[in-house]
């Protein structure tokens, strides 16, 4: 196997489970801003509800 065959592969198989990361990220965040009983940050806790 040349390693010229295999880089591409490597490459497309990293932007694709970077990919799919940032989407299972991106669902879980809108879930838990969803959520009405999950506790806020500290950071946001003074903030003003919108």
């Amino acid at each position: 196997m040349d390693i010229a065959f295999l880089i591409p592969f490597l490459a497309l198989g990293t932007l694709l489970a970077v990919a799919v990361f940032a989407l299972w990220s991106g669902h879980r965040t809108r879930q838990l801003k969803d959520d009405p009983d999950h506790r806020k940050s500290t950071l946001a806790s003074d903030a003003p509800d919108n």
